[in-house]
C-alpha cells in the first residue's frame, strides 16, 4: 500500500507565548501541527526539545519544568507522568497560558487503577495490534501474550475504536499496543500495565 504524507501546519499565531512566565530552566515540546513555528522560539531559559508523539516524549533530566504548546490535556498529562515535572500549556487556539492542575494528573491514575483492576480480574484477554505503519507492535503482543496467564486472543486492525471491539463480547478487557493516544473505556494500554 503506498502513502502519501501531507503537512498540515497550523497557521495559527503564537502569540500566546508572550505570557509565558516560568522559573528556571524549562524543555519546550510541541506536536506536528506547531513545529515549524515553535523552533524559532526564544524564550529565557528555555530549551526546544522538539515534537512530542502520543507514544515518544523527548526528554532532559535537569529541567525544572516543562512548556507544551498545543491544544488539549492528553500531551501534557503524558509529560506530567514521564517526567515527574511541572508541565505548563500555551494553547494558540484559545490564546491561554496556565499550569497544568496536579488533579488532572491524579484522576488520570485513578482511572488507570481502575483499568488495572478489570485487567487483573477479566477471564478472556484481547490484545490489539495495529496494522499502520509505526505502530505495528505483534512481536511485542506475542512476547506479551506468551506471558499471560489468562485466556488470550491477538486481534490486528487498522481501525481502533469502540464499535468494533464490541463485536466481540465475550473478550472482557483488551489490551492495546498501538499508540497510547487510544482512551476506550475497557482498554489499557500494553506499557501502562506492570510487568509480569
Amino acid at each position: 500500500m503506498k502513502i502519501l504524507h501531507i503537512k498540515a501546519e497550523s497557521k495559527t499565531s503564537l502569540e500566546v507565548l508572550k505570557k509565558v512566565k516560568i522559573k528556571g530552566k524549562f524543555g519546550i515540546l510541541t506536536t506536528i501541527q506547531h513545529l515549524n513555528q515553535a523552533k524559532k522560539i526564544k524564550l529565557k531559559n528555555s530549551i526546544f526539545l522538539g515534537q512530542m508523539l502520543g507514544c515518544y516524549i523527548p526528554k532532559k533530566t535537569k529541567l525544572a519544568s516543562y512548556l507544551y504548546i498545543g491544544t488539549g490535556k492528553f500531551h501534557p498529562i503524558e509529560i506530567a507522568l514521564e517526567t515527574k515535572k511541572p508541565v505548563y500549556i500555551a494553547n494558540p487556539l484559545t490564546n491561554k497560558f496556565y499550569k497544568l492542575d496536579q488533579k488532572e494528573i491524579i484522576n488520570y491514575q485513578k482511572k488507570l487503577k481502575g483499568k488495572l483492576a478489570k485487567f487483573y480480574s477479566a477471564k478472556k484477554i484481547g490484545i490489539i495490534v495495529s496494522l499502520k505503519p509505526g505502530q505495528l507492535n505483534l512481536k511485542q503482543a506475542e512476547n506479551f501474550q506468551k506471558k499471560l496467564k489468562k485466556e488470550s486472543f491477538i486481534f490486528l486492525t487498522n481501525n481502533i475504536n469502540e464499535e468494533e471491539l464490541e463485536n466481540f463480547p465475550d473478550i472482557n478487557f483488551w489490551v492495546n499496543t498501538a499508540c497510547p493516544r487510544i482512551e476506550i473505556k475497557n482498554v489499557i494500554n500494553l506499557r501502562d500495565i506492570p510487568k509480569i
